[in-house]
């Protein structure tokens, strides 16, 4: 009433285990999930047994292949009582099947006992001189590849053929150089036929010798060269950081970066505005840098690391997210807007709790250092959600009427300043009702008349003449005629 499943090795059958062999021996019913293993001929003589190769020729994913041998094991144990299942290497490394079969044992299905086998691991070490745990050897499926470390080698299993060879090549080449030398193992720990092959990694999928036994080996990066990955950065960086790193960067401060910080959060805005895709990685990567270089000042003085910036950030993600991580449901934009400020401040309520003061006003959050208009449109989209606002846009623009009326009557320059404010403050509102960005719609504006201007100018040039010697009226003239010729070519 069980299903053996027994490790064959790697290959040579002098590395079949004794406890394999005698389970092998004693089998009433014996089954292979491939029979293309080189000491099944030695191994398992003449004794009948049932191999799935054909499996993995008529279905059309390994998914298929894996379901479908698990329910012809099942359905063969409840048949005959007692089957042995073998399975290359040891049952539980890299072998999908034997994890079926487990899973579906604690949910009532046939019981499963698993005879340890030697694995790939060890041959393949072995062939390359490597200490997998002084290493700090990163392990592995050639066909999904997940979250490698480029900082540390990793070893990946499974290369079925030099189709997943170019699957895994285009996968690594995210994070390693084309020219970053890698070894393909073959045949591992079978004398005669074990193999080592260096290459580079860009050279991968057209090595002959890709295939079921392969396996392959992709050393460390140097700091140098590790440079698309967030640990890569994070190396460099805590190298400019330590002891007889960069004199400036160790002399900076909170303080000294804000500047820095907000100008590449405005350059990232121009990439955006300019649709320029290659600007806009390169000046993401000079923000993520600023937000590095305050996390290294806040490590050196034990006020908090990395792991406390991606803590803060994922657990805030989470719990304003129930709809995608709890069992809240969530079905428009503005639900989820509206839920992500209710936890907000129920966060801030409890906070306030805690620390024994009056909750926070709902305002409190927004950022005081924003442009103004965005601040505005910040502020007021708060105060909308729980219902300070007006109900229809006409009496925005009523409003901004009233307030427009008013900035003429204003006499002293303290005055007009309130008033110009109190303008710009409802315009703020009016661009929130209608779906606008003020800030966006702003630096539209200017670059429309940089644009504009810079036409004029060339206009004048052509014509021999400086601005400052035409009139306006001349200068209008130029103005028209350039906007007459963006609109043509709008057109």
């Amino acid at each position: 009433m069980t299903i053996t499943v027994v490790g064959l090795g790697p290959g040579d059958p002098d590395l079949l285990t004794r406890a394999a062999e005698r389970a092998i021996a004693a089998a009433p019913q014996l089954f292979l999930r491939t029979a293309r293993h080189p000491g099944v001929a030695e191994v398992v003589g003449d004794r009948a047994y049932e191999s799935f190769d054909a499996l993995y020729d008529t279905l059309d994913s390994f998914d298929a292949v894996y379901d479908a041998i698990c329910a012809r094991l099942t359905a063969a144990e409840r048949r005959t009582g007692s089957i042995v299942y073998a399975v290359p290497g040891d049952p539980l490394i890299a072998e999908a099947t034997v994890q079926r079969l487990l899973a579906a044992a604690s949910d009532g299905g046939p019981a499963v006992r698993t005879v340890a086998g030697i694995s790939f691991l060890e041959p393949v070490c072995h062939a390359l001189g490597l200490d997998p745990l002084a290493a700090g050897l990163q392990i592995a499926d050639a066909l999904e590849p997940g979250a490698i470390d480029p900082a540390r080698p990793a070893l990946f299993a499974q290369i079925h053929g030099r189709r997943a060879a170019a699957h895994l090549k285009l996968a690594l080449l995210e994070l390693y150089p084309p020219a970053h030398e890698v070894t393909l193992v073959s045949a591992a720990g079978i004398a005669g036929e074990e193999c080592i092959e260096r290459l580079p990694l860009a050279e991968l999928d057209r090595s002959e010798r890709a295939g079921h036994l392969s396996t392959l080996y992709v050393p460390a990066l140097p700091l140098e060269a590790n440079r698309r990955s967030w640990g890569g950065l994070q190396g460099i960086m805590h190298r400019l950081y330590a002891p007889g790193g960069c004199p400036w960067d160790r002399e900076q401060t909170h303080a000294s970066l804000k500047q820095h910080l907000l100008e590449e959060a405005y350059e990232v805005l121009q990439a955006l505005d300019e649709e320029d895709p290659q600007a806009l990685a390169e000046e993401l990567g000079d923000l993520l840098l600023q937000i590095g270089l305050h996390t290294e000042i806040a490590d050196e003085a034990g006020e908090f690391g990395y792991g406390d910036v991606f803590a803060a950030i994922s657990g805030k993600l989470i719990r304003r997210h129930p709809h995608v991580f709890g069992d809240v449901t969530a079905g428009s934009a503005g639900e989820v807007v509206a839920n992500w400020q209710r936890i907000k401040q129920a966060e801030k309520a409890e906070k306030a709790r805690r620390g024994g003061d009056e909750q926070e006003s709902i305002l409190a959050g927004v950022p005081r250092a924003m442009p103004s208009l965005a601040y505005a449109q910040a502020v007021q989209d708060r105060a909308a959600a729980v219902g300070f606002d007006w109900p229809r846009v006409d009496d925005v623009l009523a409003k901004l009427a009233e307030e427009v009326e008013e900035l003429r009557g204003a006499e002293s320059h303290d005055e007009r300043l309130d008033e110009f404010g109190d303008v710009l403050f409802v315009l703020a509102n009016l661009a929130r009702w209608l779906k606008i960005d003020a800030e966006e719609a702003g630096r539209r504006a200017g670059r429309k008349f940089l644009r504009r201007f810079s036409a004029v100018e060339r206009l004048a040039q052509a014509q021999g003449r400086a601005l400052s010697e035409m009139t306006l009226a001349e200068m209008d003239s130029l103005w028209d005629r350039v906007k007459l010729e963006e609109r043509a070519a709008e057109a």
